[in-house]
């Protein structure tokens, strides 16, 4: 099962993508609380590109939504600024106050994560485990890898 998503970064988007990942992931047989922190991570993911990639400006970005045999697989495409992965972290957990834990959201959310620049923009691509009865992650979403 694929599903593709084409749509301006304008914030107001963002609720329509939440919907269709909501809907994307329960077909999966992803369960209830795992689809809200998947669809948060995601949902962090395009706001990052709205304020980091295009700040602030409406322009395109594409998701891919793909179920595999053993996981789910979303890839997230920007063309505007490309990122260098060995920037992008969370601030310090320790540090209370509001924002800078999106990153933080998106690596417990997946089980991997992977930032490409491209020549233009960036590609994000992220992917969770099934466990052995076809639903959520078998380790928690812990594991983070850049590219």
């Amino acid at each position: 099962m694929m599903r593709v998503l084409e749509f301006s970064s304008d914030p107001a988007q963002l609720a329509s993508v939440r919907q269709e990942a909501h809907a994307f992931l329960s077909a999966c047989g992803f369960d209830e609380c795992d689809e809200a922190v998947m669809v948060l991570a995601l949902d962090e993911a395009c706001t990052n590109i709205i304020r980091h990639a295009y700040h602030h400006e409406c322009k395109p970005v594409r998701m891919e939504m793909v179920r595999l045999k053993d996981r789910v697989r979303f890839i997230l495409r920007d063309f505007g600024q490309s990122c260098d992965p060995a920037l992008i972290k969370s601030r310090d957990l320790k540090d209370i106050r509001p924002g800078g834990v999106g990153v933080h959201i998106i690596k417990q959310a997946f089980d991997e994560v992977v930032y490409e620049p491209m020549d233009q923009g960036t590609r994000l691509t992220l992917e969770r485990k099934f466990s052995s009865n076809g639903s959520e992650s078998s380790n928690g979403g812990h594991s983070v890898a850049n590219r």
